[in-house]
């Protein structure tokens, strides 16, 4: 019998990057949305409702390609 291949298990340097971009993006689009907030907190409260779940979620659409390139080194 034949062993299963194993993939390769070796670390690589854009998990740690990669993490660290994250986080710092992260931080800059958090202050980004806060400053708004000064602008923002004027509207009626159901604008204000739908800006702040639009902010809360559409940081989530690079994510998944960004995640990909940790994972495998391509954008896809």
């Amino acid at each position: 019998m034949t062993q299963p291949e194993r993939p390769d298990w070796r670390p690589t340097w854009r998990k740690p990057v990669g993490i660290i971009g994250l986080v710092l993006a992260l931080c800059v689009y958090v202050f980004a949305v806060a400053s708004a907030s000064a602008i923002i907190g004027g509207w009626h409260v159901l604008l204000q409702t739908l800006a702040y779940v639009v902010f809360g979620t559409v940081w989530l659409l690079p994510l998944r390609r960004f995640l990909i390139w940790m994972e495998t080194g391509r954008w896809g």
